[in-house]
């Protein structure tokens, strides 16, 4: 049941992610005055898997920035009297930026981690099958590294979304 609701959850966020209210209509809004800052996303450039930069590098072209979805833990608490689940998800929206100067990565990095918490926080409330988004996340911002274009920036973005099965 557990890989169920991973996959059902990440759907879920995908669905969000890449819907028309999505993280480039947010890119738009934040961007407005200078949009050499960022640009649009592709359908290919968001994937619902949790890979590490260097093998997604070596397996597949990469055109940066790369948002990767993936559920990185499942917890039943059995909050909820006679259901087979009731308990959480533990949801990472992870951006990947690389460019060939240090000038204005973490900038452009950053916005487009904007762009995905402000699709979360407009996502507040029931998402239908059992999952509901309470609000809450924790964005994190690691360090800037060789790789990509030549500089590679990544960010994390981890939420929770409470699941209720029968």
């Amino acid at each position: 049941m557990t890989a169920k609701i991973g996959s059902a959850t990440t759907a879920q966020v995908m669905q969000r992610i890449t819907g028309a209210s999505g993280v480039n209509s947010s890119l738009a809004a934040l961007t407005q005055a200078d949009r050499a800052l960022a640009g649009p996303l592709d359908l290919a450039q968001v994937r619902a898997q949790n890979v590490a930069a260097d093998l997604a590098e070596r397996s597949s072209t990469v055109k940066y920035p790369v948002v990767n979805v993936y559920c990185e833990q499942v917890t039943n608490r059995l909050t909820e009297k006679f259901r087979t689940f009731s308990g959480t998800a533990q949801m990472t929206i992870e951006v990947r930026h690389s460019q060939d100067r240090l000038e204005g990565l973490q900038d452009s990095l950053q916005l487009y981690t904007d762009a995905a918490t402000q699709v979360l926080a407009a996502n507040l409330g029931d998402w239908g099958n059992g999952m509901f988004y309470a609000g809450g996340y924790e964005a994190s911002f690691g360090p800037v590294k060789q790789g990509g274009k030549n500089f590679i920036q990544v960010a994390k973005v981890t939420f929770e979304i409470g699941v209720s099965k029968s």
